[in-house]
């Protein structure tokens, strides 16, 4: 299973911010690489960047690269705005191409749903558009937008590692449902090979030490006395 995470936009991507300043990429590169975290405890699954903290790839070079490595799913993250201003426009939603695909539907809808049960947002429903990574992709491709940045609440939790963690596992979540990934196994440490003792007494008495290991040694077990000289 090959996942392709697109972060939107990049650093120099222009007017993608909030009122005071928040890129939209630093709070999708970060959902990003949490949910690039998660996605590799399952079996079988390589996960591919389609952005890069280096410079802003154009939206072509995405989609490209994204046929080009023949994956199963891109997921493209981003965080939504209204306006230059502040105000009260504010929740989350869901996108697939114009078309409806039943997979990529599939997919909204399950990622959708873990996205509004773990971060309590408004639900704002799965939604068609004829975005570029939706179009120009030849696999099953959504896009979440994960709260608005003109919405000074939301923007406040985007800037929180909690809420990004949230909308990974959301992502995640539904990406596990949709193609029924397994989570892998961890092996348990190798035993070391050696012996353990057990004592059952310490005695200043040599009688009550011999007593107690004949009485061991009627049942089976194999005792003996030591003696530490003080």
């Amino acid at each position: 299973m090959k996942i392709m995470l697109d972060a939107g936009h990049g650093y120099n991507t222009t007017g993608k911010r909030s009122p005071d300043g928040m890129r939209e990429y630093e709070f999708s590169r970060k959902v990003a690489a949490f949910a690039k975290n998660v996605l590799e405890t399952y079996e079988n699954v390589t996960v591919y960047f389609a952005h890069s903290d280096t410079l802003d790839v154009p939206l072509t070079n995405r989609t490209n690269a994204a046929n080009n490595l023949k994956v199963n799913a891109y997921v493209s993250i981003h965080a939504n705005a209204y306006g230059e201003t502040w105000n009260d426009a504010g929740g989350i939603e869901t996108y697939t191409y114009t078309s409806k695909p039943k997979e990529a539907t599939e997919l909204a809808q399950k990622v959708q749903s873990h996205l509004i049960t773990l971060t309590s947002l408004r639900n704002r429903g799965i939604k068609t558009a004829n975005f570029h990574v939706l179009r120009e992709t030849k696999m099953t491709a959504i896009l979440v937008e994960c709260g608005f940045m003109t919405n000074q609440k939301e923007a406040g939790l985007m800037r929180t590692e909690d809420f990004q963690k949230k909308c990974a596992e959301a992502i995640v979540k539904g990406i596990a449902e949709q193609y029924h990934l397994v989570e892998k196994v961890s092996k348990p440490p190798a035993q070391i090979s050696g012996l353990y003792k057990v004592q059952v007494g310490v005695f200043q008495d040599l009688a009550n030490a011999e007593e107690l290991t004949k009485k061991l040694k009627s049942s089976g077990f194999d005792a003996f006395i030591t003696f530490e000289q003080k």
